[in-house]
């Protein structure tokens, strides 16, 4: 049945992926009227993450920011099909970095770097980096459950040549590449929520206690990385702007939650200066502490 769907669905992915920009916008216009209007995705789940977050606005600028939100996920959706068919030129135009400099001297301290961002703009095409860095680029990503398409989204993400690792093999890669002496740079996007049983700290996220993803810290202190945010801007449609942001090159000296509650607080800060571009379609607030 798996096969039969992705049989069904590769076609239309690839023609998608062949479309020129201007086309591909269109494409997507049509797509958000279809999930916003008839099919209502995760609706619920969007209107109740903008109020808790987001209180300060009235429900009608929340409904204005629901509707953006929308749209950026539907272009981002299809442009991470259009990964497929783009150059290496073409997506160095759409997502710039303007301060590879700073990468460039965190590299020279001959230390693996932990690359901390969010659900946020794009963290798709985020995985260009790897050509600009002179350590090995591993994602990290969640694993889908079909087969052919979990294939599929893995080729495209390793256009760019950087390493994709589940996040079940994420320890033991790390740990490989320490006991060989083996510098990597870990791409983490650790800012939805974790699995109850697995919390091990709660925090403050948008003004709200919340369980907080710690899996990054753990190993950031483990293996004495250094740690560094990605802030992603989108600049306008189909095209996004990067900046590193130093957080920190000695994180064992670092009180405990530190490291993932700066990382939030970063967090906090690129959704308050433009809502509409966060995936507010995750249940980010399901979990309260007893």
């Amino acid at each position: 049945m798996q096969l039969l769907v992705f049989f069904l669905l590769y076609p239309v992915i690839w023609f998608i992926s062949i479309l020129p920009f201007r086309i591909l916008y269109i494409v997507s216009d049509m797509v958000y009227g279809l999930v916003y209007y008839i099919i209502g995705y995760r609706k619920k789940t969007v209107r109740q993450n903008l109020a808790n977050a987001l209180p300060h606005l009235s429900p009608k600028e929340r409904l204005i920011i629901e509707k953006k939100s929308y749209h950026h996920l539907c272009d981002m959706f299809l442009e991470m099909i259009k990964t497929m068919s783009m150059s290496e030129k073409e997506i160095d135009k759409r997502f710039t970095f303007t301060n590879l400099e700073t990468l460039m001297e965190m590299e020279k301290q001959g230390k693996s770097i932990a690359v901390m961002m969010a659900h946020y703009a794009s963290y798709e095409w985020a995985i260009s980096l790897n050509k600009f860095s002179s350590l090995t680029s591993y994602a990290i990503y969640k694993k889908i459950s079909n087969t052919h398409f979990n294939k599929l989204v893995k080729d495209i993400r390793l256009k760019f040549k950087a390493v994709l690792i589940t996040t079940r093999e994420t320890i033991p890669t790390i740990e490989k590449n320490h006991r060989d002496n083996r510098l990597g740079l870990y791409g983490f996007a650790s800012d939805q929520s974790p699995q109850l049983s697995k919390t091990h700290h709660w925090g403050t996220f948008m003004g709200i206690e919340t369980p907080i993803h710690t899996g990054a810290e753990m190993l950031v202190k483990r293996f004495d990385m250094n740690v560094i945010f990605l802030k992603v801007k989108k600049i306008k449609r189909g095209y996004y702007e990067a900046t590193f942001e130093p957080l920190f090159d000695h994180p064992t000296e670092v009180p405990d939650y530190e490291i993932s509650d700066e990382f939030l607080r970063r967090v906090e800060k690129q959704i308050l200066e433009a809502p509409e571009f966060y995936l507010w379609t995750h249940k980010r607030w399901k979990h309260k502490k007893k």
